[in-house]
């Protein structure tokens, strides 16, 4: 049995838990926090160091012990070192961050950090709703856009560790959008979950109103929010087309909040991607993914396992 301390350091909430692999992948002690975003790097870092000691004691006290940590952190992970490489301005500052020499000091333990794009991706390849295909497009529709393109138990990083950042995609429909990067024209601003809304806003919508009461307004019928989430629908399943163009995967798997979205959202993005996947690629199937926040801490964990010289192939059995 090998047992991981896992952590997701996203732009709203840091996620940590005890993850166990025993034949099979369960989460257990797991807690959230705010990020804090706005208190900058240091404050951040003091939040994940807390979660962790306080999961770690949590597990301590019923007898689960760890030899490992295990993080999914937002921004650009280099692979080689484990520090931001770079991030955008949800988490101000945190480009930069010593993040694997930090914890592993904070920790006493190693530490492997990867994406928490790549660790949701890895989570349900493993454990979730890609876990029967040999390649999956893994995508994360929340705060931020991002995703995974997993092929044999691997995601694929690229060379410089940027792969995955889906949501910096170019699309005519968000041309006059400054992204979280900020740079125009990015589908993030235009299909993310505050996009969605500050869409909303700007379509007449009134003040406060969330993402999920955006979209209980479109199942309802609002005309002004039914136009807003479909214009984001349809955009990110016309990005998704096209990267089935480029990737081929055996299915594409949407996650995060907004993918809890009903079917005006979901009927949208499926036309999206009809419009623009070609024909050989035209049935691969958009699924749910079925892990939720466990999937970032189970691909966290895999990653962590697969660098102290289990393979991937070994620790998914």
């Amino acid at each position: 049995m090998s047992t991981v301390l896992a952590v997701d350091i996203g732009g709203t909430k840091i996620h940590a838990g005890i993850v166990t692999h025993d034949g099979g992948w369960s989460v257990s002690h797991a807690r959230s926090v705010p990020t804090g975003a706005a208190g900058g790097r240091s404050a951040v870092l003091a939040r994940v160091t807390q979660i962790l000691d306080d999961v770690r004691a949590a597990g301590v006290a019923e007898g689960r012990s760890v030899d490992l940590v295990g993080v999914a952190s937002a921004g650009v992970i280099s692979s080689a070192t484990g520090e931001v490489l770079s991030a955008t301005d949800l988490i101000p500052g945190w480009g930069g961050t010593p993040l694997r020499a930090h914890l592993e000091e904070a920790s006493g333990l190693p530490v492997t950090v990867l994406g928490d794009v790549h660790a949701h991706g890895l989570g349900e390849a493993a454990a979730g709703a890609a876990a029967e295909f040999d390649s999956a497009l893994v995508v994360a529709v929340g705060t931020g856009i991002g995703g995974a393109y997993i092929q044999g138990g691997q995601v694929m990083r690229g060379e410089h560790d940027v792969a995955g950042h889906l949501g910096h995609i170019l699309h005519p429909a968000a041309l006059d959008l400054t992204c979280s990067c900020r740079r125009t024209g990015h589908i993030e601003p235009l299909a993310s979950g505050p996009g969605i809304v500050a869409s909303y806003v700007r379509a007449g919508g009134p003040q406060g109103y969330g993402g999920r009461e955006v979209d209980d307004a479109a199942e309802a019928g609002d005309s002004a929010a039914v136009h807003v989430v479909t214009t984001a629908g349809r955009a990110l399943g016309e990005v998704l087309g096209s990267l089935a163009n480029a990737f081929d995967p055996g299915v594409i798997v949407l996650s995060g909040s907004v993918a809890n979205s009903g079917e005006v959202w979901w009927n949208a993005v499926r036309e999206g991607y009809g419009h623009q996947a070609m024909d050989p690629v035209a049935g691969v199937p958009l699924v749910p993914g079925s892990l939720g926040g466990q999937a970032p801490l189970i691909g966290a964990a895999l990653a962590a396992l697969t660098a102290q010289g289990h393979t991937p192939a070994s620790a998914t059995d």
